[in-house]
């Protein structure tokens, strides 16, 4: 983990006590749940986009070449 080497895990145990002190120890799940959830979310807007984009690419590559003269 990138922040265990720069701050160690002595500090990642202090923030992980301090999460469960402000949220409360029954809200960790369900904010876990939904940053897993708006993650997918986000993978799966990137996918499409991706999917799009890549057919916009191949219409406009086919475009041009019905365009070519013979």
């Amino acid at each position: 983990m990138f922040l265990a080497e720069i701050f160690g895990p002595d500090l990642l145990v202090v923030v992980i006590v301090v999460a469960v002190l402000i949220f409360g120890a029954g809200a960790i799940p369900k904010l876990a749940r939904n940053l897993g959830t708006a993650k997918a979310e986000f993978e799966k807007g990137v996918k499409t986009a991706k999917d799009a984009q890549a057919t916009q690419a191949s219409d406009v590559s086919e475009t041009k070449s019905d365009d070519t003269p013979s």
